[in-house]
């Protein structure tokens, strides 16, 4: 994995004050260093400036990036982010057109891939990407993303210049670009968040290449075009097919994902999802006579502070154990106490360049640098329960048919500390509405489909395009905070195309959530942990932390400086810090409750303290 940047401007000539570009261009990576601490190199020309802060995880010594490349009169430059697991498949029909190779990397494979298909060559990618191509020939940037948005890719246009990068943060060393914020930004944070709109950069004038799209900025402006949606099909499939097919996808996607030039570890939770990953990696390094490492989390204290409720019923430490017993493997326990967690909620601002699933983000983020310290490469879990079905908003009936966001449909809990100036001013009720009205509008639906079908449909295309969204945004940052890069094969395109036509009645056979997913993996897991209840990633109920997040919002509330003030309505907020917490009823998701919603205005006043932002 790596970080990109760059700008472009057809009015400009760059070379006229090449030493000032060049040094933007390294200020440039410098701020996206963390995604790739390995190497940094530039590249500028007369319209455009290419910039590459390089994680090597493949071909290791000859991957340098910006890399360009000529062929049959063709002069083509790309800087990329991510890995391409099916890129070895596209070689022998571009070495039979006459493109010879230099390196190993995956990055030469994509630049000529382009030079041959054409713009609509990312259609054959397998991957997790982010990447930008300048085509010197037509004059053409273009960026593309990867159909699950797995990698991040953000713009904007300030006259006659676009800037681009991996993060927001790269976008702002250029010249012209600053960060500010508007109404529209104020309704994604407080509406919406920490989800964010498809495309919506959330700082003004910022948007975000939106997955399974490419972008195009040319001399005659700008072109936004899909290259990818979830498909809507008749699924034909017997229960058997389905189970033997979804078990060929799975598998099949994770031994791909093992190729890396360094080793790669896994993320073991002690639930189902991490742990089938798992128990496939370790099938694959043992037939290279390896111990694969994993890595599970949990918070100090949490054996004497756990508290079961609908959403987490229990912990995940024993089955963390029970998986360990089964498979062989080279395990560490991490533990996050709650100063670092408390400490944590800062950088991860920082990492996310806005505010997030607050001590969730933070506690990956604290994880994560842990196990950056032993791999640079992880596999993970995560969006199998968006995919498969697993969240209670799937089969609980009260949930499902809320009319709004399922993890977020009550705007009540979120707003509670909110001033009435700005309550009226926003609307973030109709805004939140118009969002999820607005993505129900694009949902596929087949003909004669029964209305509990079609909308077991829309919550499995909201899920994908909203929820995961907010997961694998929080996993990517996260974990390239400290330059480690987290793979997810659960996302891989060819799974949520296959599972998202499967009709409900195979995904919860016998009232069991994700029972597809569980019997397409059967072989692979011990028996009380494959038919294990759901339980989402963990938290601290430590009350230890809760009072340091009560102590830090009255410092906020009693500086007069700080910058999220006056959102606030300050006899709200002091009544909501002085009553005791709801620890079981999320305002979003499932994790987030009382405490979070302290934490996440702190987020909002440090968020709003490192980018000088004011309302």
């Amino acid at each position: 994995m790596c970080g990109i940047s760059g700008f472009c401007d057809f009015s400009l000539n760059y070379y006229d004050k090449k030493p000032f570009w060049e040094t933007i261009l390294v200020q440039m990576h410098e701020t996206l260093k963390h995604r790739g601490p390995d190497q940094a190199m530039i590249d500028l020309q007369p319209h455009v400036g290419l910039s590459h802060a390089r994680l090597s995880i493949r071909d290791l010594k000859s991957g340098i990036q910006p890399m360009t490349r000529t062929f049959h009169g063709k002069t083509c430059s790309i800087v990329y982010n991510g890995e391409i697991y099916n890129h070895r498949e596209l070689l022998p029909e571009l070495q039979a057109a006459g493109y010879r190779f230099t390196t190993t990397s995956d990055t030469e494979i994509i630049l000529c891939a382009y030079m041959h298909f054409g713009k609509n060559f990312v259609e054959k990618l397998n991957g997790i990407f982010a990447f930008a191509i300048w085509d010197d020939t037509t004059r053409e940037l273009l960026l593309y993303r990867d159909r699950a948005g797995t990698k991040p890719l953000f713009y904007t246009q300030t006259g006659s210049s676009f800037v681009f990068g991996s993060e927001p943060k790269a976008l702002f060393c250029h010249p012209d670009v600053t960060p500010s914020i508007d109404k529209n930004s104020l309704q994604e944070i407080l509406a919406v968040g920490p989800a964010r709109t498809s495309g919506n950069g959330v700082f003004t004038g910022v948007k975000e290449v939106m997955p399974g799209h490419y972008h195009i900025f040319c001399p005659d402006g700008q072109h936004d075009i899909l290259y990818w949606d979830l498909p809507c099909r008749e699924h034909k499939d017997s229960y058997a097919q389905t189970v033997q097919t979804v078990s060929f996808l799975v598998r099949d996607t994770v031994e791909r994902q093992m190729v890396s030039d360094v080793p790669v570890c896994t993320f073991l939770s002690g639930g189902i999802d991490s742990s089938i990953v798992t128990a496939l990696a370790v099938r694959h390094m043992q037939k290279e006579g390896k111990i694969l490492n994993t890595f599970s989390f949990d918070f100090s204290e949490n054996e004497k502070y756990f508290k079961s409720n609908a959403f987490q019923p229990e912990r995940d430490l024993p089955y963390v154990n029970r998986m360990l017993q089964y498979c062989k493997t080279s395990h560490t326990y991490l533990e996050c106490s709650q100063e670092a967690l408390f400490a944590a909620l800062s950088d991860a601002v920082t990492a996310k360049d806005l505010p997030g699933m607050t001590d969730v983000d933070a506690s990956l983020l604290y994880f994560c640098s842990e196990v950056a310290k032993h791999n640079k490469v992880t596999l993970t879990g995560e969006c199998a329960d968006e995919i498969f079905g697993g969240y209670p908003w799937f089969y609980r009936p009260e949930l499902m048919n809320r009319d709004g966001f399922p993890w977020s449909a009550d705007p009540a809990a979120r707003t509670s500390i909110l001033s009435d100036d700005v309550l009226r001013t926003l609307d973030l009720a109709e805004y939140s509405h118009a969002r999820y009205e607005e993505t129900l509008s694009h949902v596929p639906h087949l003909d004669g489909e029964s209305p509990e079908e079609a909308r077991r449909r829309d919550i499995g295309y909201l899920n994908i395009k909203w929820f995961m969204q907010t997961l694998l945004d929080r996993m990517d940052r996260t974990s390239m905070y400290s330059s480690l890069e987290a793979r997810v094969p659960f996302a891989d395109h060819r799974i949520m195309e296959y599972v998202f036509n499967v009709p409900w009645q195979m995904k919860y056979r016998n009232g069991v959530e994700k029972s597809l997913l569980r019997d397409a993996c059967a072989d692979l897991l011990p028996r009380e942990l494959l038919w294990r209840k759901k339980s989402p990633y963990p938290k601290t109920y430590h009350p230890a932390y809760e009072q340091m997040l009560i102590r830090r919002m009255r410092e906020i509330l009693n500086d007069p400086n700080s910058p999220v003030l006056p959102l606030l309505d300050r006899s709200k907020t002091e009544a909501f810090l002085a009553a005791p917490k709801e620890l079981g009823k999320p305002w979003f998701g499932q994790l987030m409750a009382g405490p979070q919603l302290i934490a996440y205005f702190i987020q909002i006043n440090t968020w709003m303290q490192i980018y000088h932002l004011s309302i």
